[in-house]
């Protein structure tokens, strides 16, 4: 990534003077310098889409949420702009993905079927259920069970952009905001006076550990799902399988315990 901003000044130092000012210049440099940002989220977004979303498209969705990320940034907060731009610009994806409504009616529905038999299922046995007992309580055999998975397994990412509100429309948590590295990943830490956050954490927390780890490689590391599938020895549709279990065992979790507390 070539560096487009002011020689003479730290990058650092040109975050304050832009908070301070709102100097289109500075924010014209830092569009720059983050541009190809936009472009390595669309095109991680864009593995597993289906052929009628458009990398063009998704760049363009993409570039909304690098300005939103440019002017909401606060340098105070101690994270790298990188990071908070990735969240953003991900998040901008997702959001005009949902509006046009890209996902069949018919995965949609499955999803939701599969998502509130694990909660039931978990609520009753007050642990994680394997994935033999999930398919018996859908009236299906297991491979039948990951069959649907799989079908399903392109769409599961937007949900974890579901945006989670804690108290006012300005202090916004999303569940992909509250995963974080590995050694972070426990209440006390990530909490920042946050309840939803700590119950986010607390939830993936609870997931299968190799569940876990794909959640932390994939969207804190970075990784693709077929780096993610060399870290941990399995094939890349293994990977995907368990990123969408973890995913829709994620969000059942939440909408337990979201009826339990807000």
């Amino acid at each position: 990534m070539g560096n487009s901003l002011p020689e003479e000044k730290t990058e650092e130092e040109l975050w304050i003077q832009y908070r301070k000012n709102r100097d289109p210049k500075i924010r014209e440099a830092f569009i720059k310098q983050y541009a190809p940002l936009v472009k390595y989220v669309a095109g991680k977004v864009a593995v597993g889409m289906p052929h009628n979303v458009e990398f063009d498209d998704l760049v363009g969705f993409g570039f909304f949420g690098l300005l939103d990320a440019i002017d909401k940034f606060d340098p105070d907060k101690n994270v790298k702009f990188k990071t908070y731009a990735v969240t953003r610009i991900r998040g901008a994806i997702f959001d005009e993905l949902r509006t046009i409504d890209w996902v069949p009616r018919s995965v949609r529905q499955k999803t939701r079927e599969v998502e509130e038999a694990i909660g039931t299922l978990e609520a009753q046995l007050g642990r994680t259920a394997t994935d033999q007992e999930i398919a018996s309580s859908m009236g299906m055999d297991e491979a039948e069970y990951l069959k649907t998975i799989m079908k399903i397994s392109g769409t599961s990412i937007l949900s974890l952009n579901d945006v989670w509100f804690s108290g006012d429309e300005n202090d916004k948590v999303s569940i992909g905001d509250s995963i974080e590295s590995p050694a972070s990943l426990n209440p006390d830490v990530v909490v920042e006076k946050d309840e939803i956050r700590r119950v986010i954490v607390k939830a993936i927390n609870e997931l299968p550990d190799k569940e876990k780890k794909i959640l932390v490689l994939y969207y804190f590391e970075d990784l693709t799902l077929k780096e993610i599938g060399r870290v941990l020895k399995v094939t890349e549709s293994r990977v995907s399988q368990l990123h969408t279990k973890a995913i829709i065992r994620l969000r059942s979790k939440l909408t337990n315990i979201r009826k339990g507390i807000i």
